[in-house]
C-alpha cells in the first residue's frame, strides 16, 4: 500500500514515515501542498495523508484541488485544528476521515486500515485464502494454524494480493505498493519475492498472468 504523506513539520514526517514503513506501508512524503499535488498527478497513490498547516496552501485547498479531479482517492486530513467546525469543513471538502493532533499511532494505523478495507475486495481485518490467514492488525500470517515469518517485503506483497484476490496486479502496482521514492529496486524484486512466497506457501497459491502480473484466486480451498 503507497502513501503520501504530506506534512511540514519535519521530525514529525520523519517519524510518522518510520512507523507507517515499519507497519508495512511503502510511504513517499513531501513538505509543501504544491508538491503533493505534482506528485498525485505523476503517480497516484493509494492513501494520501494530508496536514492542514502548510507553508503555501492550505490542506483545505490541495483536497478541493485533489477533489477536482480525483472523486476516489482516500485522504485522511492531520491538524492541530480541533474544532467541530474544522473537522466539517474538512469532512465537507472532500476528506474521508480527520485526526487531529496529537494523537496515537495505534490510531492513525486503525483509520488507514479503515480506507484500506474500502480499497480491497475484503471488507475485515483478517483475510483467509485458502489455508492462508493474514492478520492486518497483529501483522501475523499462518499457513495450515502455522504462524510464519516474513520479510516485510514479503508481508506487503502477500497482503497486497490478498487484499485484492481475484484482481490481477501488475508488476508495476506491486513495486508501487512495496517501494518508497529513492529505494534501490532491481528488475527482478517482485518475481524474486513471489518466488520466496511461493517457496512457503506452494507454487500454486501466486498465479502467474503471463505479460501482465500475478493474482490470487479468493476461492481456493
Amino acid at each position: 500500500m503507497q502513501l503520501l504523506l504530506v506534512e511540514d513539520d519535519l521530525p514529525l514526517a520523519s517519524s510518522l514515515r518510520q512507523a507507517l514503513q515499519k507497519t508495512g506501508y511503502a510511504v513517499n512524503h513531501v513538505g509543501t501542498g504544491n508538491s503533493a499535488l505534482h506528485a498525485v498527478k505523476v503517480e497516484r497513490p493509494d492513501i494520501v495523508v494530508l496536514d492542514i498547516g502548510l507553508p503555501d496552501i492550505d490542506g483545505i485547498a490541495v483536497l478541493k484541488k485533489l477533489r477536482a479531479t480525483d472523486k476516489t482517492l482516500p485522504v485522511l486530513l492531520l491538524t492541530a485544528r480541533d474544532s467541530v467546525d474544522d473537522k466539517v469543513v474538512g469532512l465537507d471538502s472532500g476528506a474521508d476521515d480527520y485526526l487531529a493532533k496529537p494523537f496515537e499511532m495505534t490510531e492513525l494505523f486503525a483509520r488507514l486500515r479503515v480506507l484500506e478495507r474500502r480499497l480491497s475486495t475484503v471488507k475485515t481485518s483478517e483475510i483467509t485464502i485458502g489455508q492462508v490467514c493474514l492478520d492486518t492488525v497483529d501483522q501475523r500470517v499462518t499457513f495450515h494454524g502455522q504462524e510464519l515469518e516474513l520479510a516485510r517485503k514479503e508481508y506487503m506483497l502477500l497482503k497486497s494480493l490478498m487484499e485484492n484476490a481475484g484482481r490481477v496486479m501488475t508488476r508495476p502496482t506491486l513495486e508501487n505498493r512495496l517501494y518508497s521514492w529513492g529505494e534501490e529496486v532491481s528488475s527482478n524484486a517482485v518475481e524474486v519475492h513471489i518466488h520466496h512466497l511461493r517457496k512457503k506457501f506452494g507454487n500454486d497459491f501466486i498465479k502467474t498472468i503471463r505479460g501482465v502480473g500475478y493474482k490470487l484466486d479468493a476461492a481456493q480451498v
